[in-house]
């Protein structure tokens, strides 16, 4: 029985920590530059630079700035 519940922690300190890893890819902006490769996969695109997605990101932002509250 200690095998079962040791394999029950793991598997949800491990559901845990992907879904933590997913929060972080999300506000950090991660995700969008996979979700960016994952589309020029999909219809045969070069993909630019990392560094260049992150510049036009930011330009963008410069461009359009959203203002939030709290």
């Amino acid at each position: 029985m200690i095998d079962g519940n040791a394999t029950a922690v793991r598997s949800a300190v491990t559901r845990a920590l992907r879904g933590v890893h997913w929060y972080l890819k999300e506000l950090t902006g991660e995700a969008r530059w996979d979700d960016y490769l994952r589309h020029c996969a999909e219809h045969g695109h070069e993909p630019m630079s990392r560094r260049e997605f992150e510049r036009r990101r930011a330009d963008e932002r410069e461009r359009n700035p959203v203002s939030r509250c709290c």
